[in-house]
């Protein structure tokens, strides 16, 4: 794998945020079916472009996600990616669809979770929630907190990319991850992803996040650390190629 890349308060906050928002997201869109998990094959693959607005970096690159293999124990999932400040080829690990072993929650690291990250849980019903605390061995001995991830999932949206327009779950996500120091306090996540079930995939994200400087420097404020959107480009099931 290559990969480069040129306060509990707040989570009380983020907490509330998104206990109000996601109330909100449970009935946004309008109602349909439950999608199931997609049944994955050696060889699907889904091209996004990614566009990163966090100055100075303003950068856009296309991304490449691939099945690279399947059974019953185990899906794998090949990223490539390249860019002016994105150098990315990284291999993600899932149990199931949707449930990541090892992989990436928040840029282009790749870690492990104790436990999976449940970054979809099939079947997606619209009112579903789940909160997840998960330890990453290279933080298990850390002071700090634990990475939290608060899920909700909405209703259908209609969405239109460069790939086509979709009938897609509306998904609400917040995170507070694990990396708090003695000088600034957890990154916040705000994300929200459209879900396809005609793809097995999401179609469109929007991410943004940010931290804050512990004892009042940078005078408190934010700084941004992540506003990013990722459209899908286009979809090849293994079996149309």
């Amino acid at each position: 794998m290559t990969c480069t890349r040129s306060g509990n308060g707040l989570w009380l906050v983020l907490i509330g945020m998104s206990l109000t928002m996601g109330g909100c997201a449970s009935t946004t869109g309008t109602p349909g079916p439950s999608a199931e998990a997609p049944v994955h094959r050696v060889g699907d693959r889904w091209v996004y472009r990614v566009q990163d607005r966090v100055p100075p970096r303003f950068d856009a690159w296309e991304e490449t996600h691939t099945i690279a293999t399947v059974s019953p124990q185990t899906i794998t999932l090949r990223v490539t990616a390249k860019g002016a400040s994105v150098d990315v080829d990284r291999t993600e690990t899932w149990s199931i669809a949707g449930t990541v072993v090892e992989g990436a929650v928040f840029d282009v690291e790749t870690r492990r979770f104790d436990p999976p990250l449940l970054r979809l849980r099939f079947p997606l019903t619209g009112g579903d929630r789940w909160n997840q605390r998960m330890k990453a061995p290279a933080t298990s001995d850390s002071p700090y907190g634990a990475l939290q991830r608060s899920v909700t999932v909405g209703g259908y949206e209609r969405v239109t990319t460069p790939a086509g327009t979709f009938d897609a779950i509306r998904i609400a996500i917040f995170m507070r991850l694990d990396d708090e120091t003695f000088w600034r306090w957890p990154t916040q996540c705000t994300y929200v992803a459209w879900y396809a079930p005609d793809v097995g995939a999401t179609v469109r994200e929007e991410k943004y996040a940010y931290y804050s400087e512990k004892g009042g420097q940078n005078g408190g404020g934010r700084l941004v650390s992540q506003q990013t959107t990722v459209e899908l480009i286009s979809f090849a099931p293994a079996r149309a190629r």
